[in-house]
């Protein structure tokens, strides 16, 4: 499929995701379990892939009509100086990130909230550094 029927697909399904969960919270008397928190992710993942995608196709259709800014911000996002920029940035947010994950486990854990809360909080933090170990050994077995 084309890249501009996905990202039409992808604002049709964040509406449809937004309004499913305008929907929920307006009809759902006395929610339990993850019912409490499914409208609220429905309206969160639709506005996010509503917003992901009219932007791409917004963007998209701004430099159709004209082919050298076109040019000009492919030669700027595979600029080798602007990826290495990227790529920093990227790296110092990771090493800030693994700091406040920390220090946020260890204060769930000591103010006493729910078990399920904290160790969901673990495993997406090993999930983060398991990712990140596997792509440092991949990268270093390439280079």
């Amino acid at each position: 499929m084309k890249t501009k029927t996905m990202q039409y697909i992808g604002v049709a399904a964040g509406l449809l995701l937004l309004a499913v969960g305008l929907y929920l919270v307006r009809t759902l008397a006395g929610p339990q379990g993850f019912l409490r928190a499914l409208p609220y992710v429905c309206i969160g993942a639709g506005c996010g892939l509503f917003g992901g995608c009219l932007g791409s196709l917004i963007g998209d259709r701004a430099v159709q009509s004209d082919p050298e800014l076109a040019r000009r911000l492919r030669i700027e996002q595979n600029d080798e100086r602007n990826v290495a920029v990227a790529n920093s940035a990227k790296g110092k947010a990771f090493d800030c990130m693994t700091y406040v994950f920390g220090a946020l486990m260890v204060s769930f854990a000591l103010m006493g909230i729910d078990l399920v809360a904290v160790l969901l909080l673990v495993f997406a933090y090993l999930l983060v550094h398991g990712v990140a170990l596997y792509y440092r050994i991949k990268f270093d077995r390439e280079m």
